[in-house]
């Protein structure tokens, strides 16, 4: 229990600027993808958004149903970005609930109920019991009561998470959510989606 404490203490110290501007080298260094990465669009694509957000963000929620669906549509679906969702959770309940998405195998799984936790955030996120709210949209997307508890235990998976969560923190200087590397340029907050494009078309002209 105490070990657990010292983790999750280590989230709430996600917004504490410890370190000077990043160089653009180490911001290029934002783009690298690996194979533990949740992926839309094709590995491919000349131009990689990564983004780091917390499910309890409201701008995070914003960004993933007002901008995402537009982006998906006439860049990702059109093989010209892929984005990368990395978890960068700001409290306990966004790490347990991120918790639980990265406990879905496959992509498509983990960004449907991803969509969904944002798309009702208000709802689970402010519950009574938002434990049990996410339980509930956990099933629907597939996950039993069983493995929903044991996914929400594993110490594993909350490693792994705060392992991002602190390499975002300490090397490439995210404070805030959500924040973008697209091919490694930093950019943060939401956008709307002609801003989102705009900064795409630039980064296009550029690669």
């Amino acid at each position: 229990m105490k070990r657990r404490h010292i983790l999750l203490s280590a989230a709430s110290l996600a917004l504490v600027p410890l370190l000077p501007r990043l160089t653009p080298a180490l911001a290029a260094g934002a783009e690298t993808v690996d194979d533990s990465d949740r992926v839309i669009g094709d590995a491919d694509a000349p131009i990689t958004i990564i983004e780091y957000a917390s499910l309890t963000c409201p701008h995070c929620a914003s960004f993933h149903t007002d901008t995402l669906p537009q982006l998906k549509s006439e860049w990702l679906d059109a093989g010209k970005a892929r984005l990368v969702f990395r978890h960068f959770p700001l409290d306990r309940l966004a790490l347990r609930a991120a918790m639980v998405t990265d406990c879905l195998e496959k992509d498509r799984a983990f960004f449907g109920l991803l969509a969904t936790l944002f798309k009702s955030q208000q709802d689970w996120a402010r519950a009574d019991d938002p434990i049990d709210a996410l339980q509930k949209h956990a099933r629907l997307a597939g996950l039993s009561e069983e493995r929903f508890n044991s996914c929400i235990e594993d110490e594993g998976i909350m490693d792994g998470i705060l392992a991002t969560l602190e390499q975002a923190r300490e090397t490439y200087e995210v404070q805030s959510t959500p924040t973008f590397f697209i091919n490694g340029r930093k950019v943060e907050g939401n956008r709307s989606y002609e801003d989102f494009a705009a900064i795409l078309e630039d980064v296009q002209e550029d690669s």
